[in-house]
């Protein structure tokens, strides 16, 4: 090897630049562990909340206090080795910015049927297409009979476009304009996310527009308040300042609409209601003061509205009146019915009615009730607030005279001066103004000091230190141009995250423990060569990965553990040649620079084919997927590295001297070496086993089916860990009784379940997401410890071991997009790889071999996952995770089959006198001892991971295994048999030679 001394200073410098990288991690490690100690001693594990608060100030305390070589917490928080989701818990959102909200708001609302029915067609199209949402809403509009125009002036030539849509424009014009606003909005949109994220304080946050779908990916591992943080991304930030009636101009309404009410409301509705008074009647008795409420009387038929209301404002006040949290929807509802609304007077026809802050109330019995404001927003005609959010240049968290949490908020001029003319009617009226968050109203203050200039103003409410912060951070980053609908989501917390990076460290160091003591036994000293340059690689790959940013997932622990037996592949390979090399009498010196450069067109074409298999998964996958190529990538360039340098260089200076390297011990010697097996004599019983085992597959696959994970078909997916073993079909009849269908499996221990339900999966809202994790609680709570409340049950604090402990939801339409970016990613990986194969054999037989044996290891993989997903004891579903392994289960076949083919045509260069079955027969045996051992220590390492991994792999390693045993079988088998009978006969010369003569022919 030439330039020895520049290798070694170069693998020198690498690694201690990879040693740098990685101390930013130790040195975040020691003190996040410090802080856990120090807040453990200050309080018990019945104390969570206040053990993550004294976490946080420890942290805050030593942030710039240097650790360990200058080098401070806070910098090596921001540059230490990034882990997911799987490892840190927290969550993973992708957000669907409406781009229907963004089409109305650009047509000003148009009330055209055409525009309107367009919109509806466009949902539809939705359901089964692959365009974004504004192409199908164009077709749509077209397919809409008459002539519609975009340009006219009920639809989009208003206002809003005047200066990019004239009246003259075609659909085709216009079509350009819109394309442009859209993609506008979600610039702004995905904008206005990352001011909001800067803020919230979460390290290492991802956040990616997703193509040109409106989608935008939202990853924030380690946060540990979920709802805070989905209230944070999704929140439209519609502020706006309302005039608000007094009290005294509506109550006297309230009583109309009771009477009202009371005449038009159905026997069905009035049973329906009276269901929840017996249980309203007393929280209303204990919050008035304990006055009787009379039954006889069943207030909910005499006074439908009026007994919903708990209590009234003062008069001359905002607050109209009071409700529980729990009926204000049905309150809303019956203000909202037409019949009602026809009684307003005029001086309040365009009155719109809103809640307050939600509240928590002490009763006298010493009970906890919800309860929330009534308010009269003085409206128009259009429904347009004087004052929008748009104005607000700033704002900050403060504190109001009295101590509460505040916001206090900085308008630009046009703002100030409106904010000005409001704030002195209101001081002249003695009238208050509204301050309204997304129909949410905040705080209705009263203006005593006369109008105010300059355009200062701050919102007081009933909200914790955060929400105040929280607000703050959304008017500061601007609203949402649409709403933003969470269409697919994951939440682990962060206990189940621990147990992840537990499992994969044990199984990583007991996988790689074996690997080091194998390689020692059968190749002696040149396999502790060999050992270095892996632990080594293995330095290289966490010092790339933390120098890149990039984030290590469960899924990339499993592509490390698979890069180890992709780097013994490439040493075994070598030691195999220089063992050959030396069986031909070749002096030792000789014998090692011919056993390397004799191995390197095997290595390169084997790792290739794997490495193309992982940017397959790089380009089509997300998350976890991304991260296993990411890691697998990364492990095969400095696998590559170590083999072909690492350990050459260690060989070479042992040897130098002329010490012996036999590359191998006293036990493997002589293993294979007079073996004869007659590979294509066996190739017609191999046909007839592996056609069984086709059929059976391909029977299983088309009668029973893949059993699809939300991945694949939409719907939630709970993890739900209990105190002691349930039975998995037990709750199963329990959650089909709550959602009518749904499947429990159970999910590691007999303690833990995996819950799918499809209940609601076309609706993505948060109130509907609530809606179903309380349906599931109810649902579970015979199951669930004593006194467990919902809160504690969805709750995401450290060390929590009874509840949700995961959570995963997929919308219908991503994963219809999901399944068929899957199918794309699998059919281009065989394209990509029989391509290169052709390019690089120049044969065509070879690469029919390759994919043969591919498609013939893939179909068995799918048949066995069909034929034994409903009786094994572990998750079986086909989902992301499973087509990463499918990709890599196909490198891996290709990896094998390469080494073998790159062989033959070695054989065939060297041996031109032999006949063809000869030639391959003796290829096969020669390479017997690399397939062997290559796919013994892959299996080993594979199993280990199955055994003490993360149940969350497991079907993702079982996969794996099916591939290394199905894959060697299948080079040997299937790949090479294939090609012998394309080829027929020894008269085509598939010899190097034969192409040197044609391209001198050519010249």
């Amino acid at each position: 090897m030439q330039n020895k001394g520049l290798v070694t200073v170069f693998a020198i410098i690498f690694g201690l630049v990879c040693l740098y990288q990685l101390s930013f991690t130790f040195v975040a490690n020691k003190v996040e562990g410090e802080a856990e100690a120090y807040a453990k001693g200050l309080y018990d594990a019945s104390q969570p909340d206040e053990r993550i608060e004294a976490e946080a100030k420890y942290l805050d305390s030593v942030a710039n206090t240097p650790v360990f070589a200058g080098i401070t917490y806070s910098d090596s928080k921001e540059k230490e080795l990034n882990k997911g989701l799987d490892l840190k818990g927290g969550i993973n959102v992708i957000l669907q910015v409406s781009v229907r909200d963004i089409l109305e708001g650009l047509a000003n609302n148009s009330k055209d049927p055409a525009f309107n029915q367009a919109l509806n067609n466009a949902e539809e199209l939705q359901k089964n297409s692959q365009e974004p949402y504004l192409e199908d809403f164009f077709t749509a509009f077209e397919a809409i009979p008459g002539d519609n125009k975009l340009a006219s002036t009920s639809i989009f030539f208003n206002k809003n476009l005047e200066d990019d849509i004239s009246r003259d424009d075609t659909n085709g014009d216009v079509q350009q304009v819109l394309r442009r606003k859209v993609d506008e909005a979600m610039v702004s949109a995905f904008e206005v996310l990352r001011k909001r994220i800067d803020k919230f304080g979460v390290t290492q946050p991802n956040l990616q527009r997703l193509g040109n779908s409106g989608r935008i990916l939202v990853e924030l591992p380690g946060a540990k308040d979920i709802e805070r943080t989905k209230d944070l991304i999704t929140q439209t930030a519609q502020l706006e300042f309302w005039d608000v009636y007094k009290a005294q101009e509506v109550q006297s309404f309230l009583l109309t609409a009771d009477a009202t009410l009371k005449g038009i409301l159905s026997p069905e509705t009035d049973e329906e209601v009276a269901d929840s008074t017996d249980t309203e009647n007393e929280v209303i008795e204990d919050i008035l003061g304990g006055e009787e409420v009379d039954e006889e009387a069943d207030p909910a038929k005499e006074n439908p509205l009026m007994s919903k209301l708990v209590d009234f404002g003062r008069p001359d006040g905002p607050v109209i009146a009071t409700a529980l949290a729990s009926d204000t929807d049905i309150v809303l509802q019956y203000l909202e019915t037409p019949q009602v609304r026809a009684q307003l007077p005029n001086d309040l026809r365009y009155i719109k009615f809103a809640w307050g802050v939600e509240r928590e109330v002490e009763t006298t019995e010493g009970e906890t009730v919800s309860l929330q404001d009534l308010y009269g927003i003085k409206g128009n005609r259009d429904m347009v607030p004087p004052l929008s959010g748009g104005v607000v240049v700033d704002a900050a968290q403060s504190y109001d005279p009295s101590g509460r949490v505040s916001v206090d908020m900085q308008m630009n001029g046009k703002g100030a001066k409106v904010w000005e003319d409001m704030t002195g009617a209101a001081y002249t009226n003695g009238s208050q103004i509204a301050i309204v968050l997304d129909d949410i109203v905040y705080s209705a203050p009263g203006v005593t000091t006369g109008a105010i200039a300059g355009g200062r103003s701050s919102i007081t409410g009933d909200f914790t230190i955060n929400e105040g912060q929280d607000l703050a951070n959304v008017l500061r980053a601007g609203k949402l141009p649409a709403s933003a609908d969470i269409i697919q989501a994951e939440i682990v917390g962060p206990t189940l995250g621990q147990e992840a990076i537990d499992s994969g460290v044990l199984s990583f160091l007991i996988a790689l423990g074996f690997v080091l003591v194998w390689m020692v036994f059968y190749y002696g000293r040149a396999g502790l060569f060999a050992d270095v340059a892996l632990v080594v690689n293995i330095l290289f790959i966490f010092g790339v990965l933390a120098g890149l940013g990039a984030v290590l997932t469960l899924p990339g622990i499993a592509g490390i553990v698979l890069t180890i037996g992709i780097s013994v592949d490439a040493n075994v390979l070598i030691f195999e040649r220089i063992r050959e090399e030396l069986a031909k009498g070749k002096a030792q010196k000789d014998a090692i620079k011919d056993g390397f450069n004799n191995a390197l067109s095997s290595i390169l074409d084997a790792n290739i084919t794997t490495g193309l298999t992982g940017l397959i998964l790089l380009v089509f996958g997300t998350g976890p997927i991304q991260g296993f190529a990411t890691t697998l990538l990364i492990g095969i360039l400095t696998s590559l590295f170590t083999a072909i340098f690492i350990t050459r260089l260690f060989i070479d200076r042992y040897t130098k001297n002329g010490k012996p390297l036999p590359c191998s011990t006293s036990f493997t010697k002589n293993l294979f070496k007079n073996v004869n097996i007659n590979f294509l004599g066996k190739r017609k019983v191999a046909y007839v086993i592996s056609g069984l085992l086709i059929i059976a597959s391909l029977g299983s696959l088309f009668t029973v089916g893949l059993n699809q994970g939300v991945d694949f078909v939409g719907g939630r997916t709970y993890t739900v860990r209990f105190d002691k073993d349930v039975n998995a079909t037990d709750i199963q009849n329990d959650m089909i009784a709550v959602f009518g269908s749904a499947e429990a499996k159970t999910y590691g221990g007999d303690n833990q379940l995996k819950i799918t339900t499809k209940y609601k999966v076309d609706d993505t809202g948060e109130e509907v997401d609530a809606e179903i994790e309380q349906m599931l609680f109810e649902g579970l709570q015979k199951n669930l410890p004593a006194g467990i409340t919902y809160q504690d049950f969805i709750s995401d604090d450290e060390g929590k071991e009874v509840g949700r402990m995961q959570y995963y939801k997929v919308s219908p339409t991503i994963a219809d997009d999901i399944k068929k970016a899957s199918f794309w990613a699998v059919l281009g990986s065989l394209a990509v790889v029989f391509l290169y194969i052709l390019l690089r054999f120049r044969r065509w037989q070879f690469s029919l071999g390759a994919v043969a044996a591919v498609f013939h290891d893939v179909l068995i993989v799918l048949g066995i996952f069909s034929l034994t997903y409903k009786i094994m004891p572990f998750n079986m579903e086909i989902d992301q995770s499973f087509i990463a392994a499918i990709l890599t289960v196909i490198g891996y076949s290709l990896n094998d089959t390469v080494v073998v083919f790159d062989r033959i045509r070695e054989f065939f260069n060297e041996h031109s006198s032999w006949k063809m079955n000869r030639i391959i027969n003796s290829a096969l045996n020669s390479t017997l001892s690399r397939t062997l051992n290559t796919s013994m220590t892959t299996l080993i390492v594979l199993l280990t991971i199955f055994i003490l991994g993360a149940e969350s792999i497991r079907g993702l390693i079982f996969a794996l295994i099916i591939g290394v045993l199905v894959g060697t079988y299948s080079s040997l088998f299937i790949a090479t048999p294939v090609f012998f009978d394309t080829v027929k006969k020894r008269g085509i010369d598939l010899s190097d030679k034969k192409d040197e003569e044609e391209e001198e022919e050519k010249k």
